[in-house]
């Protein structure tokens, strides 16, 4: 299409205003204003970053060039509040105070087995608390998450996945009282990207503001949410009298400050000279949890929300792989918490002074007053002790000094009419000064001898080495072996079987830790590749169906303790008409278990599936190469032959919709069978096979992929339907874990 002059003048106008916005925002008489409206941390004075005698050496930090500074930040933040419409009323209203001292907060997996016990079929919310409290001083709030990875394995949504908990609301209700009554504030995430499985029936903010009431949740986190959590989803929780403390994950506007009383704070590549958080200096009430999942060490995350007097994200069970908190970086946790917890209120403070002056290269501190008590929050960036004279303050009759950190009363040299403070800080340490009038009340001594206590050992003494967490593979135990093909079997012959395959987990990329271990595996790892010895086995030729599994109730009178969802299609006890022939679905891997037993067989090995649906030529699907998902019309040897009959295909056709259909029958494509005449391995239902197990978490192995692809997002369950790739999903419970896209076939052991 040509291009008229008329549009050249329109695209001309729009630059020509795209670029006056632009220079607005750096036209003010601001020299540290972020740089973009993205930027998370604001500049800091350029005479604290060290510079080598070629760069023409350091520049000298002043008074004036520090008053300079704090002049230029405070007038951004009056002229930013002032261009966004800045509203406070949010912060002052109790229903929000409890975010201001809620600093340390870990993004929970409901899977994980210290929350819940699926032995017991029982939350175990104390243990829970009590192991954080142990390791690192405990916490303050929770995110529980109970929806990606496992979401979109199915059709339920976000809320579903919630009511698929143990208990279902009730339970779900009655663990949000447990938290509360530890002390513990309750947030659970929402996905707006969750636009592929079943609407809630009406907006999404009223559908969100009523559950959260329902459950008697404290917040939301907005996954993925760029720029704020919207207003509507603020008004909509006022609006059933049940406010709600939203929480953006990726950036904060300044606008949105106003109804966002939380945010994380994604900080990557930190510099040596610590930055000042925009969102927190724009308002010093605004909480902001410092998250870095993957890292594993923590001490710059730390010293930086320490620095800001604020939060930190203790996310260590990462969509099921356990990036546990080091103990020297537990007990920094401990002892920040400890100091933050117990001067919340001061850390509010809107006098906020950040990079006070201190003495020694490379310690940065923020000065906190109010009243007649101030603290400085120290960090030490150096690799190395610091101790001496480390800041001047002015002098002030009846002022006392405490070294918070180590507890003790700190005595100051006067040097012309100020006060000099020497204390210690140990390498990559952390330090805390309280000026104060007065004799300190019983409070103020008891956290003073608590820390003193605390601070005994130095934090070098505690390891620094970061701990793998090893997985085991659940046993299957042997069925009694058969000399002849049981009916409904296929034999497949014993053999070396170089076994090769992936898991397709979204995140996590190839770090330690991602995916499974196999016995033969030294650590979890994504990719595998082994030769395994097959022995002898027979196979289900199809999966089991409902009509078998129907046999199974009626004859072992089975019935599951934890039986939400179990069978959740089936009517009185009865499959739906016309399903007998389709593969029973919505029964969990315990379910799938006991159905073995009763029929003298077991869930087989993945390598076994694997090796049935693949044989030894290395094909991609079971039938072959070609991918019965691709336009035929493409050509070439990767699309399987078009055909006007639906019978024709290896597997169903892909299920695209908000609803998901129901399942084929389990004969519905003789096409798709395997090297060794197994079918309908690929693409109708996954299918139940190992299940691996760490000290926090459990997952089974699935294979074969379904027919359900719910679309709009790259965050929904993957599928896996090549024969070199598995699923892994997380396991909680039996009424969690059953799927209406999940079933499974069994194996029996050959002479």
């Amino acid at each position: 299409m040509k291009t008229t002059a008329g549009t050249k003048r329109m695209i001309a106008s729009a630059f020509l205003v795209i670029a006056i916005a632009v220079m607005s925002v750096h036209a003010q008489d601001s020299r540290y204003v972020p740089f973009s409206f993205s930027d998370e941390l604001l500049t800091s004075p350029p005479c604290l970053t060290l510079r080598m005698p070629w760069e023409g050496g350091n520049i000298p930090c002043t008074a004036f060039t520090h008053q300079e500074w704090i002049a230029d930040l405070t007038h951004w933040r009056t002229e930013r509040r002032i261009r966004v419409g800045y509203d406070p009323a949010r912060y002052s209203l109790p229903d929000f105070q409890w975010t201001q001292s809620s600093f340390i907060q870990p993004q929970m997996m409901v899977h994980d087995r210290y929350f819940y016990d699926p032995v017991q079929e029982k939350y175990t919310v104390d243990r829970y608390l009590d192991d954080l409290d142990k390791r690192y001083g405990g916490i303050d709030s929770v995110l529980i998450w109970a929806t990606y990875p496992n979401m979109g394995i199915d059709d339920r949504n976000q809320q579903d996945m919630v009511r698929s908990m143990p208990g279902g609301v009730e339970g779900v209700k009655q663990m949000i009282a447990d938290f509360h009554r530890r002390g513990v504030r309750v947030l659970f995430p929402m996905m707006m990207w969750d636009q592929g499985t079943k609407e809630p029936g009406r907006p999404w903010p009223d559908a969100i503001a009523d559950f959260m009431k329902d459950l008697g949740a404290d917040g939301i986190n907005g996954d993925t949410q760029e720029s704020g959590v919207p207003l509507a989803f603020s008004l909509a929780a006022d609006k059933v009298g049940h406010p709600l403390a939203f929480e953006p994950e990726v950036g904060l506007s300044d606008e949105a400050l106003s109804w966002n009383v939380l945010s994380w704070g994604y900080y990557f590549q930190l510099k040596p000279v610590p930055q000042v958080d925009r969102s927190r200096w724009l308002e010093t009430r605004h909480m902001v949890h410092v998250c870095d999942r993957w890292n594993k060490t923590k001490t710059d995350n730390l010293q930086f929300a320490f620095f800001n007097g604020e939060g930190w994200e203790s996310w260590e069970n990462i969509w099921g792989i356990w990036n546990g908190i080091t103990p020297a970086d537990s007990e920094a946790t401990r002892r920040v918490a400890t100091i933050e917890r117990a001067f919340a209120p001061l850390l509010t403070s809107p006098d906020w002074e950040p990079l006070y002056p201190m003495h020694s290269f490379g310690v940065f501190a923020s000065r906190w007053p109010s009243g007649d008590q101030t603290l400085w929050t120290i960090v030490n960036r150096n690799d190395y002790v610091v101790d001496g004279r480390q800041m001047t303050v002015p002098y002030k009759t009846g002022i006392r000094y405490f070294d918070v950190y180590h507890g003790v009363e700190l005595q100051p040299i006067m040097e012309s009419g100020n006060a000099v403070l020497s204390f210690s800080m140990e390498a990559n340490g952390f330090g805390a000064v309280l000026a104060m009038a007065g004799e300190p009340n019983s409070k103020t001594l008891q956290l003073l001898e608590k820390m003193k206590t605390m601070t005994a050992k130095p934090l070098s003494s505690f390891s620094h080495q970061w701990q793998m967490t090893p997985q085991a593979l659940v046993e299957i135990p042997p069925t009694k072996t058969s000399r002849t093909t049981p009916e409904g079997m296929v034999r497949v012959d014993g053999s070396e079987y170089l076994f090769i395959v992936q898991g397709i987990e979204i995140e996590g990329s190839n770090d330690i830790g991602v995916d499974v271990q196999y016995p033969w595996d030294v650590s979890p790892r994504r990719y595998h590749e082994h030769n395994v010895q097959i022995k002898p086995f027979y196979i289900d030729k199809y999966p089991v169906t409902n009509a078998e599994f129907k046999k199974f109730l009626d004859a072992s009178k089975y019935h599951p303790k934890d039986d939400l969802n179990f069978l959740k299609d089936w009517k009185g006890g009865n499959f739906p008409e016309g399903s007998a022939n389709k593969p029973v679905t919505w029964i969990s891997i315990e379910d799938a278990r006991e159905y073995a037993k009763w029929a003298g067989k077991r869930l087989p090995h993945e390598w076994e599936w694997q090796y049935a649906a693949q044989g030894k030529d290395g094909r991609k699907f079971p039938w072959g190469d070609c991918d019965w998902t691709l336009p035929a019309a493409l050509g070439g040897p990767v699309a399987c032959p078009l055909s006007d009959n639906p019978n024709d295909a290896m597997a169903p056709a892909p299920d695209k919709g908000r609803v998901m259909l129901g399942a084929s029958d389990v004969d519905a494509h003789p096409k798709g069978a395997s090297p060794f005449g197994v079918m309908d391995m690929v693409g109708n239902v996954w299918q139940w096979t190992d299940e691996y197990v760490d000290q926090h978490t459990r997952a089974a192995i699935l294979r074969g992929g379904s027919h359900y692809q719910p679309q709009g997002s790259v965050w929904y369950f993957p599928q896996a339907y090549k024969n070199s790739e598995h699923g892994k999903l997380l396991l909680m419970s039996p009424s969690y874990d059953r799927s209406a896209a999940i079933g499974f076939r069994c194996v029996t052991d050959a002479e």
